[in-house]
Order: structure tokens, then sequence, then C-alpha cells
């Protein structure tokens, strides 16, 4: 894949980028290296300084990168805006509490006692370069919630972008410059996916976490376990919406319209498998297939607009083909599911119904705005369900019953339950999945200590 930027709007080739050749990306894994030897040492005062900076320059830019993102992969502008705000508040966030979820940890003091210390204590210390995949449909947050957590370690980061973003990527590098941070601490590898492997094998990167498709994580986990590297993987997603006959029906569809269609659907988070209690199946159905027809798609640099085109041609086929395979088994069309005439890589906001276990869309990944229905007789049918996927990574449940919250919570295999609310992430609150969604956790102290060599200091009597 070229490293280019295509306007999806229009299929229009607006920048290309040659790859980084060897001699660069080796000057700057040296630079990286040399980096870390003298950025470990600086305190936490000091990173907050360069953070709060950083938040403060990425908050004056939104409009300006907000375009950039809305060219590149096709975001509604109101929300690439908004992308970049939330960038703003996940550095602050760090940079306010890095210290204290990274201070010393001192164990009981019988504990101590028993080992025949006079003092233990626990110590995060970073680890060095780490190497981060990042994937083009969140662009800015994606490589926020790593950079911001990794840069307060005492980290330094290395960005291999989608290369369908290129100017976001070179942004990014930018944005930590200006801000005063040492050269060197935050780079971005303008380089294909072919290359990624060489970057990952070389010693003087110590970690990587990847957020992208399952083959990629296959591939990166892969070498990183052969040369015995830490590693965090945010994979695929196809998480549960469950609606069961207490919920708030108006708000449970017009939340779950945004869930499924927030970025034009290209979410991981996105709720994507529909699961109604029989009792409210048609109600609900009514609803939400009425908020889905009404939904602006259109030009995303309109300030209207609230699902824009597809990243990608091949984006755009992949999703069709589900959809096609859908109706060929026998599912119902409720609304949209036929690609528009005229430039761009436009898909409508679909609902399927009818689903069954031996259609694709059962399995896989629906990355647009397509939305599948299934009617369960009870809450154990919904559980069955929900669990009946590769995916783990978060799941939404509609309820007023405290009983019904208690079961999905014990039983709904997930790394988050949100009730009564869409997923979303919070830099306070830990993000991951379970299963083929990937491991490790991003976010929260949780996240910043993913890549932290938790080193054990024993002194004797």
């Amino acid at each position: 894949m070229p490293i280019a930027t295509v306007n999806p709007a229009n299929g229009e080739t607006l920048r290309t980028y040659d790859p980084m050749d060897e001699d660069e990306i080796e000057r700057r894994l040296q630079l990286a290296e040399a980096t870390f030897r003298t950025y470990r040492t600086t305190t936490f005062e000091e990173r907050a300084r360069l953070m709060h900076a950083a938040a403060d320059l990425l908050e004056e830019d939104q409009r300006e990168i907000g375009r950039v993102i809305t060219t590149e992969m096709g975001k509604p502008v109101t929300q690439a805006r908004a992308e970049a705000a939330k960038c703003a508040k996940a550095l602050r966030w760090y940079a306010d509490h890095a210290a204290e979820l990274l201070a010393d940890e001192e164990p009981a003091a019988a504990d101590v006692k028993d080992s025949g210390a006079s003092r233990v204590l626990v110590r995060y210390r970073p680890m060095g370069p780490v190497l981060a995949v990042m994937p083009w449909n969140f662009p800015l947050w994606q490589v926020i919630r790593f950079a911001g957590p990794a840069l307060m370690a005492g980290n330094v980061g290395l960005l291999k972008h989608a290369s369908n973003v290129p100017q976001t990527a070179l942004y990014l590098e930018d944005l930590f410059h200006r801000a005063g941070f040492p050269e060197g601490c935050f780079q971005t590898l303008l380089i294909g996916s072919a290359q990624v492997d060489d970057v990952l094998r070389d010693e003087r990167v110590r970690a990587a976490t990847l957020t992208g498709s399952e083959p990629a994580g296959r591939a990166v986990a892969s070498t990183a376990g052969e040369m015995i590297k830490k590693t965090v993987l945010e994979l695929g997603g196809s998480d549960p919406f469950i609606v069961m006959p207490s919920a708030d029906l108006d708000r449970a569809a017009e939340v779950a319209v945004n869930a499924r269609c927030q970025n034009t659907g290209q979410s991981c988070i996105a709720a994507k498998r529909f699961i109604v209690h029989a009792d409210v199946y048609d109600a609900f159905a009514e609803r939400f297939v009425a908020g889905m027809k009404a939904l602006r798609v259109g030009d995303p640099m309109d300030e209207e607009t609230e699902v824009g085109p597809l990243s990608s041609e091949r984006g755009r086929e992949d999703l069709a083909e589900l959809v096609a395979d859908a109706v060929r088994g026998g599912a119902t069309v409720l609304c949209g599911g036929e690609r528009p005439d005229g430039p761009g890589w436009y898909y409508p906001p679909t609902v399927l119904a009818g689903i069954t276990r031996a259609m694709r869309i059962h399995r896989e990944e629906a990355f647009g705005p397509v939305a599948t229905l299934y009617r369960a007789a009870d809450l154990d049918e919904a559980v069955l369900i929900a669990n009946d996927t590769d995916f783990g990574l978060s799941s939404n449940v509609w309820t007023r019953e405290e009983a019904d919250v208690d079961r999905f919570v014990r039983d709904l295999e997930a790394g988050g339950v949100y009730v009564n609310g869409m997923t979303a992430s919070h830099p306070a609150f830990p993000f991951g999945g379970v299963k083929r969604s990937g491991y490790g956790r991003e976010l929260s102290g949780h996240g910043i200590r993913e890549f932290c060599n938790i080193t054990t200091v024993w002194q004797g009597a």
C-alpha cells in the first residue's frame, strides 16, 4: 500500500510520500536510543510541563488538524475536531496523574520484616524505545493514548502509522517537537507494513503496541514473542448491544444509532450486534431503523454531516460483500444495503435482521455503518448470542433491573460492560479486550504501567 493521502470523499490522491530507507530508519533508531538514555532521568514535573505544552498546542490546532484528518480518512469534520480535543484532555490527564500512578510502592511492614529486609519498595522504571503500530480510524486518539502514558513514564516512542494518514503521522511528531520534548522522544517512521518486522527485531526497540486488524496483531505478536518483547494488542471487535424489557427504549435506540455509526461505523468499539429481548424487539427495531434512516450522509467537510465516506474503496467492498452474503443467506434489509452512485466511498446506514450463525457477518467484524439485529427469548439467550463471537472488546447492556446487570457483568466475555450508555474510552479507565480482541490494557494506571520495568528494591538490615 502506498504512503499517500487519498481523499475518501472523491478518491483523489493529494500527496504521496516515499518510504524511509534503511539509513534513515537506522538514524532514527540511534536517536531514539540516545535520547532515552537522558530522557529517562527527567522528573515527572519536567515531563508534565512538556505534556501540558503539547496539550495546549493540540487544542489550538484542532480546526487545522481536524481538516487534515477528514481529508485523509473521511471522518466528519466535527468529529475530527472532537477527537483532537479529547486527545488534549488525555495528555493533560497523564501529565497530572503520572507521578501518582507510578509512585514507589511499599509492601506491608509484616512482609518486609518476614523477608529479612530493612526496607522494600517497588519502583516503576521506563523500558526504552517503544514501537507503536497504529490504525487510521482514530488517527490522533489511537496514538495519543499510547504516547501520553509512554512519554510520561520516561519511555520514547516510534510511530508506524497507517499508510493512508501520513500527514497526521507527521503532525504528531511535530506536535511533540514544538512542545519542547527533546529530539528523538517521539518520531514518526514513514515505512510500509513490510518494514515493521525489521524494526521490531532491532534490539534497541524494547516493546511494541498495536491497534489494528487481527492478522496485523498476529504478525507483531509472533515477532515480539520470538524476540521476547512485551506487547499490548487492541484488535477487532463485534460488540453486543443488549436491550432488555425494562430499558428506556427511546434512549436506547437513540444511543444505538450513535454507537453504530459514530466515525461512520469504523470503530473497533462500535456496537455492531443489537440483541433485543423478544418482548421489546419490534418497538426497538422501529425506533432504531427510523434513527438510522434519518442520519445525514454526505460531504465530511460539511458541518451538518453525520456519516461520511468509508476510508477506502477496499473497505467499502469488504462491507458490501458482508451484506450481500447475509442477504443471500436470508437476511432482511430493513434500511440501506445499496452502494450509492457517484464519487467517494460512501455506504448508507444499514440494518439487517434475521441473522444466522452461517452468515459471515455473524462471525466477522463489519467495519462500517451496518448493524445486525437479533431477537433473544430471554436473558440467557441474549448472553449466548453476545458471547457467540471470537471477539471480546466491549459490550453495552440496557436494563433497569439490577439482577440483569449482575448477570451481564458476570457472564459477558468482554473487556468492558457499559450499562445504559455507549462504550467510550476515557483516560482514567482501563481499555482493552479478551479473546481475539487482544490483550493488555491501555489508559488509566494499568495502561501506563504496561511499558514499565516493575522493579523490586530490597535492602538488608
